[in-house]
């Protein structure tokens, strides 16, 4: 397998990402392919993009009274997690991406799966289900594009894979191949 296939811009972090049409089960083989790829001894963190905006504090919370109030981002801490929240500049169309993956510790992450970015140049494996009724959102005009991983059989033009959507540990081993392939810096060009 050729891990530099694609020339790949410089990113804070290895990633791959899992993109496909919404409901194709992108979340699903994510949650999936975790527990193996933890198993494997990996610290994985993932980065999931969301379509239509989120807000997961609540009003009336102290958190969100900080936020209302204009602080920029808030981090709100317990012993057992934190999560940070910033503010995106009212004309930012999307925060950029090299930002988003700048975020996480890099002693504490080696590999982020994202979920989406689907118009980003990183390496991704398109989620595609035939009976779904929906095209493929990337595959085959998108270069980045390492897998397929589907529920069907497909052809796909080497060196892109396609992978048993149905089979975690394969999407999971195929993952570590790649990884290790590209020794651990598939976002170097």
């Amino acid at each position: 397998m050729d891990a530099s296939r694609v020339a790949l811009p410089r990113l804070p972090l290895p990633v791959i990402g899992f993109v496909g049409s919404s409901g194709s089960g992108k979340t699903t083989i994510i949650t999936r392919v975790l527990p193996h790829l933890k198993a494997a001894g990996l610290k994985v963190a993932v980065l999931k993009h969301a379509r239509h905006g989120f807000d997961m504090d609540k009003p009336g919370k102290d958190s969100h009274r900080a936020r209302e109030a204009g602080a920029a981002q808030v981090l709100v801490a317990s012993r057992d997690r934190w999560v940070l929240m910033g503010e995106c500049p009212p004309d930012l169309a999307e925060p950029p991406f090299a930002d988003l993956l700048g975020r996480f510790d890099r002693t504490r992450v080696d590999l982020v799966l994202a979920e989406g970015f689907a118009s980003e140049h990183y390496p991704k494996v398109e989620v595609y289900r035939p009976a779904h009724g929906e095209p493929p959102k990337c595959w085959p005009q998108d270069p980045a594009i390492i897998a397929v991983a589907s529920d069907a059989p497909l052809e796909v033009t080497a060196p892109v894979r396609r992978l048993d959507l149905n089979a975690p540990a394969e999407v999971s081993a195929f993952l570590l191949h790649y990884l290790a392939a590209s020794g651990g810096a598939i976002h170097a060009a």
